[in-house]
């Protein structure tokens, strides 16, 4: 059995499906608008970058490609060991396994925080915020990706699926801590509907991931979030 950290919220689709979560990675936004958005927001050239819940590291080469420093925090230690395989012929790069409220790092240490579908869904995530106050250099800025539920076609599957989800209290949470909302529409885009299939049967249960499949058409899906941000 894989170790977990301490306080991890479990994360379902990637801890249960890794091998389908990473054809959701890469089917998730091919023309690259979030992290164009992230960009003009705070530049991580030369910095230190933090992917919180980084999973199976997927954006970890990513960010190494410009920063002088990346470090992937990720509470399952098999994906965590995963990351690490990823990235191996990567120096600047190192996977850590940990959890939210308790980041594995010192003080000030960081210039760049990326979370993405990882633990920062709004209320109930004071503590994880708390330790990216500890971490975080004067001048650093913090990056959420989250869902935007008031729209889109993925957004009405979200709907659907959690209709206790209110979007009102998320975004007065986030305005309460000195966070910035960027709304993007982005989209899925598979390579075939098998694909498509699998994902949202590892999103969604069974019979509404069914559903949905059979209303929507085609391989490519609109997909609302929101990058919730905030600069130091």
């Amino acid at each position: 059995m894989p170790e977990i950290a301490p306080g991890a919220v479990p994360s379902p689709n990637i801890w249960n499906a890794p091998r389908v979560y990473e054809i959701e990675n890469r089917a998730v936004d091919p023309d690259g608008l979030i992290e164009a958005a992230m960009r003009a927001r705070r530049p991580w050239t030369g910095a230190t970058v933090l992917d919180v819940g980084c999973g199976t590291g997927f954006h970890l080469p990513v960010f190494a490609r410009d920063a002088a420093r990346v470090i992937g925090v990720e509470p399952h230690s098999g994906l965590a060991a995963a990351a690490r395989r990823r990235v191996a012929d990567l120096p600047s790069v190192a996977v850590r396994v940990g959890a939210a409220q308790a980041l594995p790092l010192p003080d000030a240490s960081v210039d760049v925080v990326h979370a993405r579908w990882a633990y920062f869904f709004g209320p109930g995530c004071e503590p994880g915020l708390a330790e990216l106050d500890r971490v975080v250099r004067r001048g650093g800025a913090v990056f959420v990706v989250d869902n935007d539920a008031t729209r889109s076609t993925f957004g009405g599957w979200f709907r659907r699926w959690l209709p206790s989800y209110d979007p009102e209290k998320v975004e007065k949470f986030w305005t309460r801590r000195g966070f910035a909302r960027e709304p993007l529409l982005i989209r899925w885009s598979f390579g075939s509907r098998d694909d498509l299939a699998a994902v949202l049967r590892i999103e969604f249960p069974a019979d509404l991931a069914d559903r949905f499949l059979a209303e929507h058409s085609g391989t490519d899906v609109d997909y609302a979030v929101n990058l919730w941000w905030r600069c130091s």
